[in-house]
């Protein structure tokens, strides 16, 4: 009978510790998270940024208007004019 509680007392113990260990491994995961969540914000902003300085830089060329840029967003080839 006693060794029966001792068994039930070492499982309880072994259960704690792996709380434990999940619960600081979850802590860990979340800071991991947060810090690419931020890193991530970080790229969009940057890639914002360098839309809109490739959009003023295609405003700035002659000849182009907003039809001929949603054109090439395909990125298909330029069709040859002769072969029409």
């Amino acid at each position: 009978m006693i060794s029966d509680f001792q068994e039930l007392s070492d499982k309880i113990d072994q259960l704690a510790e792996m709380t434990a260990a999940l619960r600081r491994e979850n802590a860990q995961l979340r800071q991991a998270n947060a810090a690419l969540v931020a890193e991530n914000m970080g790229y969009q902003r940057r890639m914002s940024e360098a839309t809109g300085r490739l959009e003023a830089l295609l405003g700035k060329i002659p000849g182009l208007d907003s039809t001929d840029t949603e054109d090439t967003d395909d990125h298909s080839q330029p069709e040859n004019e002769d072969a029409r």
